[in-house]
Order: structure tokens, then sequence, then C-alpha cells
């Protein structure tokens, strides 16, 4: 059954009432996307709607919607290659200029959640926002001891309605993995959970206010990038320091400054690849709204960290998998890289490993000596899809959201510096750290330093081994009471079957005998008869 039907027909109205069927035309689309769209016109708001010629009938129709379609379009808004401009610059104004809601609101939240008036915190609150996006909005302030903050407060009732959306995608990626082998290999459902998690933990500033902190520890003293400080957080509201800078997507300043933007380009993929395997833990929402650079000194640069809401964590085994398949993908070889997914667990038993390899040197290979402004990790990434589907490899749901992080860092690299040879770069990061952690010396020193909680676990051995061993005596002896029950039924039946063939032969006998007897020997046979069925019954 549809879940939220009401729900969809909302959405459906919103989008006959922007006529979003008119965003492109018609003979440029799939035949399927023409069906979608052609859904849309059967609404009678799209007979009366005067939205057709509006400009920013997208970005008002997606903020209509509600933040999950908002979130969409700030992941859209990164891939300028994919997207036309007229309507890349009304997704773009998604990443911070959402429509605002009431500054009363905003006080009277940071009232509750901060346990105190506004006047009392602060010593000037700006009551125009500084920026406005899916979950939140941003005003700036000032501390009582002069010190310049932003303040961030989350959106009144919004919890609900992303729940509701959640629980339509969920029956849509259930149906879609019931008809679809690539949906069924991309671990669909898990990864539309994974991402319901994400973004309700987005609600909750106190989590953010916890990521920034660490993110901060990770690059203190970095002359890469700079995390600002958080002075006050609840789960409403967060209060941290202001920075000065122009988002990534400010090229023309960059320019105007006489910044290098091949050095910007490489510092920003250094961070990353920094984040993903120094420190496991690497920004996932990395839109122009949330990365900004420094201003202040031109020639040395700094990128700042904004809204640490979502963040990425691997396995350790899931990390070193990634970055060995990465550099056997930069040296070309893909018998080692479908050997290291092999061993990963992706692939089924009985694949064509050879036939796989081809296909991923057909796809991948030519994207290693391309620069930046020739890359489409997008579409490389939908061909990737296609034959994880065809050859029933396995994806683990937990490397979605970095394979979205790469597709954003794509985006945002081609903006910045199209000519930048991340394979050169990248190469030398990952052989790095796959030596440094395949390093014995390193493996023995992680060892010693769990000697002392393995010392310490070894008190409790001598109480698991009895624990064990009374387990496997009760076992035991339970397997052993099993056992003689099942022998005494197999003798039960045995006895049963021996029983019922001689009562049946008896029975045979009796009735041929009574049908040549005379009369009275017949009548004392039936009787006979008669009383052993009798018998017979009871047991």
């Amino acid at each position: 059954m549809i879940p939220h039907v009401s729900r969809l027909l909302e959405l459906w109205r919103i989008a006959a009432h922007y006529r979003l069927d008119t965003l492109f035309p018609a003979d440029e689309l799939p035949e399927k996307a023409r069906h979608v769209l052609s859904i849309i016109r059967m609404h009678p708001a799209a007979w009366s709607s005067k939205e057709t010629k509006n400009p920013l009938k997208l970005k008002q129709a997606l903020e209509d919607m509600g933040p999950l379609a908002i979130k969409m379009g700030q992941l859209l808004s990164t891939r300028r290659d994919l997207i036309p401009p007229e309507v890349l610059q009304q997704l773009t104004l998604l990443q911070d200029q959402v429509k605002p809601y009431s500054v009363d609101v905003v006080k009277s939240r940071i009232q509750n959640s901060l346990k105190a008036d506004v006047a009392t915190l602060f010593s000037r609150f700006d009551e125009q926002p500084l920026a406005a996006a899916s979950i939140a909005q941003v005003h700036t302030a000032a501390l009582h001891d002069g010190r310049e903050v932003v303040v961030k407060v989350t959106r009144p009732d919004i919890r609900a309605q992303i729940i509701q959306d959640f629980e339509i995608l969920e029956w849509l990626g259930h149906n879609l993995e019931k008809r679809l082998e690539a949906a069924r290999a991309l671990h669909l459902s898990e990864i539309i959970q994974d991402y319901r998690q994400i973004i309700l933990k987005e609600l909750d500033l106190t989590l953010e206010a916890d990521n920034t902190r660490r993110m901060r520890h990770y690059f203190t003293g970095s002359s890469m990038m700079y995390v600002p400080e958080v002075y006050m957080d609840s789960k409403d509201v967060m209060v941290a320091e202001r920075i000065t800078g122009v988002p990534i997507s400010d090229t023309a300043t960059f320019d105007r400054l006489g910044m290098d933007r091949k050095d910007l380009a490489e510092k920003g993929l250094t961070i990353f690849f920094t984040q993903v395997f120094r420190d496991n833990f690497f920004h996932a929402d990395m839109h122009p709204g949330n990365i900004f650079v420094e201003t202040i000194n031109p020639n040395a640069p700094r990128y700042i960290a904004l809204d640490c809401a979502i963040m990425g964590e691997l396995s350790k085994h899931d990390q070193m998998t990634v970055a060995r398949m990465l550099l056997a993908v930069m040296n070309s070889n893909f018998m080692q890289l479908i050997q290291i997914v092999h061993q990963a667990g992706w692939i089924p038993p009985g694949t064509d490993q050879d036939g796989l390899a081809r296909e991923m040197r057909r796809t991948v290979g030519p994207m290693v000596s391309k620069p930046m402004s020739e890359l489409d990790f997008a579409g490389i990434l939908l061909e990737v899809m296609d034959i994880a589907r065809r050859f029933h490899l396995e994806i683990p749901p937990q490397l979605m959201l970095l394979l979205k992080t790469l597709v954003h860092v794509e985006g945002l690299g081609t903006d910045l510096y199209p000519d930048l040879d991340i394979w050169q770069l990248a190469k030398p990061i990952l052989t790095d750290w796959v030596k440094a952690n395949m390093n014995p010396v390193k493996n023995m020193k992680e060892l010693g330093q769990q000697i002392p909680d393995l010392l310490l676990g070894a008190q409790d051995l001598p109480s698991l081994m009895i624990d064990s061993l009374n387990g496997l005596k009760n076992q035991s002896a339970w397997q052993a009471k099993q056992l003689q029950e099942l022998q005494n039924m197999r003798l039960q039946m045995e006895h049963q079957q021996k029983r019922s063939w001689i009562f049946g032969s008896i029975m045979a006998i009796f009735l041929a005998i009574s049908v040549i007897a005379p009369w009275y020997i017949s009548v004392v046979l039936i009787a006979l008869s008669s009383i052993l069925a009798i018998w017979r019954i009871s047991k």
C-alpha cells in the first residue's frame, strides 16, 4: 500500500502549480522522463497556473516541497557540467538563500533552547538572516565581550515532514529492489535508511557542534583549513565564531585578488583525502554554501569548513579497500582491482572475473589520463553501477556517502581549476597512507598499545573459560537428552509399524474366512474383528 497518499498529492500539486513540466524541452528528455512530466499536466493546478515564465519557479517549488527536495537541489547545484545555466542559477540559491522564517520564532527558539533571552546572551542580534537553508537559518550577532558570532537555529516543525517523506522513499526503494537488480545490488533500502538517520541527526545541533569541535581538533594549526570555534550549543541552537571569507564558487573574487586557483584546488583535494584516510572523518555535505575560502591573505588562503552536520566514517577494512582500489585504477591494473573487490567480498562466487576486469577497464580506464575538466565522475559512477548490476556485485551501503561526496568534490574542482590532475596529486597521498598502514612496525606498535587492555581482559579469562565449559557441558547434556528422545520416538514408531502390520494381517485373515465360513462362524469372526479394531484405535 502506498504510504501518505495525501503527501504525494501535495507534491504533485506543487509541481503542477509551478509547471515544472516546462523546465526542459520535452524532445531533449528520455521517454520515461517525458511520461513522468506528462502526469503533472493532468493536475488542475497546471491548467490555471501563471508560473510558466517565473524565473525562480524551480527554487520556489523545491522550497515548498520541503527539506528533502531542497537537499536534492543543493546536490545538483554543484553539477555545472550537467545542469543548464538557467536551472543551475536557481539551484545555487538553495545553498543559503531559502525562504527564511519569522525572526520572532527564531528568538523564541533561542530563548527556549538556551534558557535565556536574546538580550542576555548577545550585545547585538541582527534580525535580518545572514543565510537560510533546508534545516536551519543563520543570524549574525555579537557576544558581550565583543566577539562576533553566527547563531544557527533549526527550522520549526520540519521533523514530521522529513519522516513522512522518508517513509515514501522507503516504500519506493523497497519496490525498486523487487523489480530492479541494480537497486538490490546497491542495497537501496539500506542507503535510504542510512540517509534518513543522517538527516534526522542534522536536526540536533549538539551533534553538529561535536562534529565541528572534532574537525577543529584535527586541523588545529593547519595551513590548509580553518574550522570555527563553537561557543554555545543546544539541540536547536548553535553559536559559533564568525569567519571572513567567500564561497568556493566565487571564482571572480579569487581572480580579482590574484589567488592561485591551481594551488587552491590542490589544497582542496589534499584536504579531502586527508579527511578520508588520515582522520577517517570527512565532510559529506560539500556544496558551496558550506565550503568557504579565507580572503585575508590571498597569497596563502585557507579553506573554512562550515556546517559539519553530515560527516562520514569508514571502517578500517573499507578504508584500506577504497585506497587500494583507487591505486589499482591509477596504475591501470584492473585485474588487481577485481582481486581487491573479490577480497572485500563484493563479488559472488562463479563471477567471470576476466570479463568484469575488461568492463572496468573499458569504463574506468579512460578517466585516469584525463584532467578534471574532462572527467564526468557522475556519469562514470552510473556506468559502474550498471556493471555492478550485470555482474551481481554487492556494494556496501556505507560507501555510498563517500561516493556522493566524490560527486561534490568533482563538481567543485571542475569550477575551481578545470585542468587539475587529480590522479597525479592523489597517488602519492594514497601510496604513503597504504604503506604506513601496512607497516609491520606500526602494526606491532598498535598491538603493543593494546597490551594493557589485553592484560586487563586476561583477568576475566578463567571465569570466561569456566562459563564456556559449563555452557558446553549443558549444551552436551541437552543434546544427549534430545538424542535419547529421538531414539525413543524411533523405537515407538517401529513398534507401531509392527503392530499395524500384525493387526492388518489378522483382519485380512478374519475377513477372508468369514466370506467362506458358515454364518455363525462369520458372526464370531466379525465380533472378534470389531474388538481388535477398538483395541487398535485405543492404542
